[in-house]
């Protein structure tokens, strides 16, 4: 689906080693981070290929102490990558310390300085996608929270950045025939409701209930060969490599078992060998027992099999923990109507009735109460604590509640409350028509599908999304001139009612960055708007989110700053000393001139002379011989050491 942003930066890193030092060897040296910034986007392999030596962080040291190697460097160049593409169409920064830092109360003196990092990473996807973009940013109405200004600050430190950046880069942005791309910056306090929720599509759905692992890769821990000799319990990547992952991670699990059997069996019929058998492949248990007498093709085969375990370890859970009954409480919840898009009525007993079930998780019971207390917009302090008591959860998630006032929730409902009531951020939707009983539990859409939505249309409100500088681009996004080239803004003819470029015009690229940490539902919206729109939509954040995580965070906004461990705490990482150092020159050996011993020294050629001298001592010196070609002294053996030293080891330092 149009661009990739890991195509993006391999084809920006392997561009950069191939035009340097054009059919020489190069040595390719990486620290701890840019290591891992390069093997998230490129295979080793590919940059051998290109004359290049790796010389992994354990030996830049070597490079480093070296004043030979330090004085090949011809040349220093700065790349604008310093992100992680994660999808296609998803960026990370894998900062998940970002959130104490923008929302924590006791971080203040850390956020300008967070901010400046997080400006130089959004430009950085800014100019690595070649786009100088209009900027937006979310501004909420009657907010009394302290980061309800983090949006409009970031975005004027991006504005700042990307104006210093063109003002240096005379080839940025670069002539394109695309329409000039947009940047919309918000924050996790546009929408509340989306960490909590459950989602009932593949991706979202694994993440909030199995235990995906989470590091430079993302894998699931499965069992593979299941019973068979060669059984094994393996952690298998899920990632873009993965076919069967790319293609159904955003269905609905419903939609998602159909498909997978359907291909299962597809995949059957085209290994005739494994057609063999009779066995009847409709149901995930007869599938799991074929692909145990398929002994060849074992990727695909450990491909299907990662897929079937997760899907149906998911479903066993959804049916477990009562999901169908939470869900349709929750949707209610989040959007405000039932499932016959009517005011929904008793939501009261039916989240206490669900607060009381053996089978419902303790942490479900957290996400039901605040999701009603969002759904209240507070709640009195005395019943809050009543819906902790029937949950049977400790106080200390109560904390956890009250935190959500650091991002703008009202938590605490007066007695007497003369607030006014917030109005929806985005207009309600009429009722979609009637579908399956499945689609009732997936009614709620996240608010950045909205946001998207109206901005494409040019109907999104300058008052909410204010540009940074309304002068110059904002008749340019609301008239729909974002259709206009960004190499010929001032020529370009109105296209007021365009808002679906035919397939074969070139894509305007939208930047969406949610500040805080986004949510797998909100990528999955931001992949079905670019195909709805014929847009790329590149959704990009400090951190992806799950609701365990997002409950843990929020419940660390009140712990004491010095627990949470920030990098901005721990001590600032120090250059090694040796390069501070200076070298030892090399010296030479000197001796005092014998002043003292040249009157008894004998130039008789018949042997020296014993005769007493003026200070008493017998003392006899004799002229050496004229020098040979051979070295013999010790100050001929260190320069002929030091110089086959300097011949043979370039990259070692002097002892």
């Amino acid at each position: 689906m149009g661009l990739s942003a890991i195509n993006v930066l391999q084809e920006i890193i392997l561009e950069t080693v191939r035009l340097t030092a054009q059919g020489e060897w190069k040595v390719f040296i990486l620290d701890d981070r840019s290591k891992k910034l390069v093997d998230s986007v490129v295979k080793e392999d590919d940059i051998l290929k290109e004359n290049v030596i790796i010389l992994h962080p354990e030996l830049r040291s070597r490079i480093d102490r070296s004043a030979m190697a330090r004085e090949q460097i011809a040349l220093f160049r700065i790349l604008n990558i310093n992100f992680f593409p994660r999808e296609s169409h998803l960026i990370t920064f894998r900062d998940p310390w970002s959130f104490p830092v923008l929302y924590h109360p006791a971080c203040n003196q850390l956020v300008r300085e967070h901010m400046d990092d997080l400006a130089q990473k959004i430009v950085s996807v800014c100019v690595s996608l070649g786009e100088y973009p209009t900027i937006r940013y979310y501004r909420p109405q009657n907010a009394s929270h302290e980061a309800s200004v983090l949006c409009s600050h970031l975005a004027r430190f991006v504005q700042d950045e990307l104006d210093q950046y063109t003002k240096y880069h005379d080839d940025f942005p670069p002539a394109s025939p695309r329409p000039r791309g947009a940047l919309i910056i918000t924050d996790r306090s546009m929408d509340l409701f989306a960490p909590f929720l459950h989602e009932f599509t593949y991706q979202a759905m694994i993440h909030d209930l199995l235990p995906i692992e989470e590091a430079d890769k993302t894998s699931y821990k499965t069992i593979v060969n299941q019973g068979e000799a060669n059984e094994e319990e393996k952690n298998m990547e899920i990632g873009e490599q993965d076919g069967i992952w790319v293609e159904n991670r955003h269905l609905h699990m419903k939609d998602l078992l159909e498909k997978l059997v359907s291909d299962f069996n597809k995949f059957r019929a085209d290994n005739p060998q494994f057609a063999e058998s009779g066995d009847n492949a409709n149901s995930l248990n007869n599938i799991k027992d074929m692909l145990a007498g398929l002994p060849q093709f074992q990727k695909g085969k450990e491909a299907y099999s990662l897929h079937l375990n997760m899907a149906q370890e998911a479903m066993n859970l959804f049916q477990k923990c009562r999901l169908p009954d939470i869900a349709s409480v929750e949707q209610s919840l989040a959007t405000g109507f039932d499932e016959d898009y009517k005011r929904p009525k008793n939501l009261a007993d039916q989240v206490v009735r669900l607060l009381d079930d053996d089978n419902v998780t303790f942490p479900d019971r957290l996400r039901l109460i605040i999701e009603y207390m969002l759904y209240r917009e507070g709640l009195f302090p005395s019943d809050i604590q009543k819906l902790l008591a029937h949950a049977r959860l400790p106080s200390q998630d109560g904390e956890v509640i009250q935190n959500l006032e650091l991002l703008g929730a009202r938590v605490h409902k007066p007695m007497k409350d003369t607030r006014p009531i917030n109005q929806s951020l985005f207009s309600r939707k009429p009722p979609p028509p009637q579908g399956p009983e499945d689609s009732s539990l997936s009614r709620y859409n996240p608010a950045v599908k909205f946001m998207l939505e109206e901005h494409i249309q040019g109907t999104l409100d300058q008052s909410i999304f204010p540009f940074t500088k309304p002068h110059l681009d904002a008749a340019e996004g609301l008239t729909g001139q974002e259709n206009v080239s960004q190499a010929s803004l001032r020529s370009a003819k109105p296209t007021w009612a365009r808002t679906r470029p035919s397939a074969m015009e070139p894509r305007q690229r939208i930047i969406v960055f949610m500040a805080g940490g986004a949510t797998y539902s909100e990528s999955r919206v931001c992949y079905e708007t670019s195909r709805s729109f014929s847009k790329d939509v590149f959704l990009t954040t400090s951190h992806m989110l799950t609701p365990s995580l997002f409950l843990r965070q929020v419940g660390d906004l009140s712990v004491d700053k010095r627990r949470l461990d920030l990098p901005a705490d721990r001590p600032k990482p120090k250059a090694p000393a040796h390069l501070f150092e200076r070298e030892p020159q090399p010296s030479a050996l000197t001796t005092q001139p014998p002043t003292a011993a040249m009157s008894t020294m004998n130039i008789n050629p018949n042997g020296p002379s014993n005769s007493p001298q003026p200070n008493g001592s017998v003392q006899s010196h004799v002229l050496a011989s004229p020098p040979t070609n051979v070295p013999t002294s010790s100050t001929g053996k260190l320069a002929k050491k030091e110089k086959e030293k300097k011949r043979h080891h370039f990259f070692s330092s002097k002892k």
